[in-house]
């Protein structure tokens, strides 16, 4: 039971992680690097909208998820525009900017142990004699309800069908009018506010570290690999394939081990399904 409930919050967690890389590269075709580093960063503008700024939660919360999509939607607009379609040089202009915003974090004074985000809800509870805390709770809960709701924005609305009409065909969207740039902002900007979502609810179960932006990233990549580049319901799939694994390796090898685990996967699939569980060029219509 305790592998059951442990491994259903791990996976819903690497989804987190992965919703916002997987929909940025499904609709753009732009691996983002720096997903990593925007989710840490949003963890340390919420501590400081709290902590130095001593505005209540809520609002702290919102003023990081806004200023993560649009410094997500600056990079595109004024460094990753400039490379768009050159998928080294997306990769390394990415990870850049994502490595300059985490060692500029740790330059800045943000290290160490001492900048944590307080639970949404204090306590645990607990589920056939299993102790969870109820913030892991919440977690599963708003998970589920996120990719409900970005479902239903990419079906339902104006702006995600053209975000779909982006991601099936781009030549296609670009002869009805849609501007493949101003959706790759749109995206960009998304995208960002995704991992500043996850990162809001995840952090409070641990510390805010710069090192945590480097983990993101690598399991944010395992799982839309896995999954299928660009997919994000593939990665969805991925995420409770890889989150159980890992609760697994942790209950009878060890925690160290974990991110070996995420780092197999990559392997493993690249070797024997290259395109994923859900590869692009196989299921069009899943990518977002």
């Amino acid at each position: 039971m305790e592998i059951l409930i442990y491994g259903t919050i791990n996976s819903v967690a690497l989804a987190l992680y992965a919703l916002g890389f997987a929909l940025v590269y499904g609709i753009s075709r732009l691996p983002n690097f720096a997903h990593g580093a925007l989710y840490v960063l949003s963890g340390f503008i919420a501590w400081s909208a709290l902590n130095t700024l001593k505005l209540n939660y809520l609002l702290s919360v919102v003023i990081a998820m806004a200023v993560t999509a649009l410094i997500g939607a600056v990079i595109y607009r004024v460094f990753l525009i400039r490379v768009r379609g050159m998928e080294i040089s997306e990769i390394i202009a990415s990870y850049a900017i994502g490595l300059a915003i985490l060692e500029g974090l740790r330059w800045g004074g943000f290290k160490g142990m001492t900048y944590t985000l307080p639970p949404f809800i204090e306590g645990s509870t607990a589920i056939a004699g299993i102790s969870v805390d109820y913030q892991r709770l919440v977690v599963i809960v708003i998970g589920a309800a996120l990719v409900a709701i970005l479902w239903l924005f990419t079906h339902y609305t104006r702006i995600g069908l053209a975000l779909r009409g982006m991601a099936q065909d781009e030549r296609a969207a670009l002869m009805l009018g849609i501007d493949s740039d101003i959706m790759a902002v749109v995206a960009m900007g998304i995208g960002s506010m995704l991992a500043a979502f996850a990162a809001i609810l995840l952090l409070p179960l641990g510390n805010i570290v710069v090192e945590s932006g480097y983990n993101v990233l690598i399991l944010a990549i395992a799982v839309c690999i896995v999954g299928g580049l660009g997919s994000w319901i593939g990665a969805v799939l991925a995420a409770f394939l890889i989150g159980f694994a890992q609760i697994l390796t942790v209950v009878y090898v060890g925690a160290h081990f974990q991110m070996v685990v995420a780092l197999l996967a990559i392997i493993l699939t690249l070797i024997l399904k290259p395109s994923g569980l859900f590869g692009q060029q196989k299921e069009l219509e899943e990518r977002v």
